[in-house]
């Protein structure tokens, strides 16, 4: 068995929003969701997409948006890169790519 086993209750936790599935479908292809003239192409598919466009996006406010991105963060599903005073997201496609393996083979 992969890691995944002993994650699986959180990963479903973190899954089972509908903003926090909207953010995983957005950061899947962030050139296509997110605006790219505030943030460089490269940079955006290396590091991530800015928090603050995430919340932008979502509608939401920066609370409500941290607290989204820290529990898909908690459960592997995102990972978090600093850079100065911000945050950017991208996703863990790894891990994903378990979890589907998991999902097609062992449920």
């Amino acid at each position: 068995m992969t890691n995944i086993q002993f994650d699986q209750v959180e990963l479903f936790k973190a899954l089972s929003n509908e903003a926090r599935l909207k953010i995983l479908y957005w950061l899947k292809d962030p050139t296509t969701h997110f605006d790219t003239q505030r943030q460089g192409i490269e940079e955006m598919n290396e590091v991530g997409v800015c928090v603050s466009q995430i919340r932008d996006k979502l509608g939401m406010n920066q609370s409500t948006t941290s607290q989204y991105l820290a529990t898909l963060q908690r459960a592997g599903l995102v990972e978090a890169t600093r850079i100065g005073k911000w945050t950017y997201y991208k996703r863990n496609e790894r891990l994903i790519h378990e979890l589907a393996n998991f999902i097609g083979t062992k449920l």
